[in-house]
């Protein structure tokens, strides 16, 4: 029992451990499309060409580099076998002609002096590693070997009976140079196979990239972009179905704003003919109770030809929207609430002007309608507009923050309800943003009131 219940923790943490490893290479790898489709070419040739390399060093390249070693190693067992077996003339001048003309090899015989200290051996040298293991197996006496050099030639000296045998041989004799060769066209092509997959990958990628501009803009409320469909069948079916989903859209929302400014226009006629027939019928409290309810038909007819106007054909253009809180200032200022306003970053933000006005006047005018104290603060950075409006009010309750935003949804606390408005200002101000891609959101304030928060893509 004890035993599966230790294979079972064991699993647990092996299972746990794959989770953290997967998310943690989840998280480094590339988010976009067009680096993933990379990626996906790039990955399986690097692993291939990485094998092939490998096999190649591993099986050719130190295969013929210890043949070759191997060879001028018995040269050089045979030249010393030479000069040990068979007396030689004074200056070993015999020897080292039969070196040079049969082995290739300049040799030279030193006096019986210490060999130099070992060279710092080189990170990876496969020259040095297979000569100096063909000397010991077949010379098996001390020697000093310098393959570290930049000339063409190994220098190896060797120990022999009374002297030192020193012995140049070209690089080329031991080692096998022409490798390079093989990895310069294993590059080459690499380079230009990867090359063909970046411009092929880049044409078939260009027409997503241009497909979610075209929806990017279209949920910003912005003027859409010269769009067609284009690309691969898929990537065409998408875009065709996304056009046809824009232009439903925009029929609706145009129904809806003609029949909501259609219905206003007829009603406001009735109502003034409403007025006309009290003001013949004299005074009375009757008449003040019927006139009054006229005025608030009235209110909620101008709100609603005001969502009308708002959802019209007013195009995001660039916009200071510096000068606009300004304007908003000076506007709160004349009504008689001081307002204070303070922008930070770049002036110009695309937004429909005349409905984000509209927006933001309304929750300005809400906030100074309950409370003494309203600061405005907008800062624009990293793509978007952020507006904070805070007032000192008595707030609205945390469960109802979101309630406040459907259409003629009244409070019974906190912001009194019945000093007028129609209960679609808020609607029709989130209705706005969230036409500019942004939205808005209810807050505790810093100045102990509400404070509404307004985002949008800038």
């Amino acid at each position: 029992m004890r035993l599966v219940r230790t294979v079972s923790g064991a699993a647990r943490g092996a299972a746990s451990l794959w989770r953290r490893v997967a998310r943690a290479v989840a998280d480094r790898m590339p988010k976009g499309l067009y680096a993933r489709s990379l990626l996906i070419v790039v990955l399986p040739m690097l692993i291939l060409q990485t094998v092939v390399a490998y096999v190649f060093m591993e099986r050719h390249w130190q295969l013929v580099t210890r043949r070759l070693s191997e060879a001028v190693t018995r040269d050089i067992a045979a030249t010393i076998a030479v000069i040990e077996s068979f007396p030689q003339d004074a200056n070993y001048d015999r020897i080292t002609e039969i070196a040079r003309r049969d082995f290739s090899l300049s040799i030279a015989v030193l006096p019986n002096d210490p060999l130099p200290p070992p060279m710092p051996k080189p990170f990876f040298s496969l020259l040095d590693t297979a000569l100096s293991e063909e000397i010991v197996r077949l010379i098996k006496r001390p020697f000093w070997i310098d393959t570290v050099g930049r000339s063409d030639l190994i220098e190896i000296r060797i120990q022999i009976s009374d002297n030192v045998l020193r012995v140049l041989a070209r690089r080329g004799q031991a080692y096998a140079s022409n490798t390079h060769i093989f990895l310069l066209w294993m590059f080459g092509t690499s380079v230009v196979l990867l090359g063909i997959a970046i411009l092929f990958l880049r044409n078939q990628i260009r027409p997503i990239q241009q497909l979610a501009a075209a929806a990017e803009s279209f949920g910003k409320g912005r003027p859409p972009p010269d769009f067609r469909p284009r690309g691969a069948r898929e990537v065409r079916k998408a875009a065709e179905a996304f056009l046809a989903m824009r232009r439903r859209i925009e029929r609706q929302i145009e129904q809806r704003t003609t029949m909501l400014a259609g219905v206003s226009h007829d009603m406001r006629t009735v109502l003034t003919r409403f007025r006309l027939q009290l003001a013949f019928l004299g005074s009375g409290p009757e008449i003040e109770a019927l006139e009054g309810d006229i005025a608030e038909m009235q209110a909620m007819l101008e709100a609603y030809l005001a969502f009308a106007r708002g959802e019209g054909d007013e195009e995001a253009v660039p916009t200071d929207m510096a000068e606009m809180l300004r304007a908003i200032e000076i506007e709160a200022d004349r009504a008689g609430f001081p307002v204070r306003q303070s922008f930070e970053g770049p002036p110009l933000v695309i937004v429909r002007p005349n409905a984000f006005k509209r927006a933001l006047g309304n929750l300005v005018g809400n906030a100074c309608r309950y409370a003494e104290r309203v600061e405005v603060t907008a800062r624009h950075a990293r793509g978007y507009l952020t507006v904070a409006i805070d007032d000192d009010g008595p707030g609205v309750p945390e469960a109802e923050r979101e309630n406040v935003f459907r259409p003629f949804y009244r409070l019974d606390q906190a912001r009194n309800q019945d000093e007028g408005g129609t209960g679609l200002g808020l609607a029709i101000t989130r209705d706005i943003i969230r036409g500019h891609g942004g939205d808005v959101r209810l807050e505790t304030s810093p100045l102990g009131g509400l404070r509404a928060v307004v985002r949008i893509p800038g």
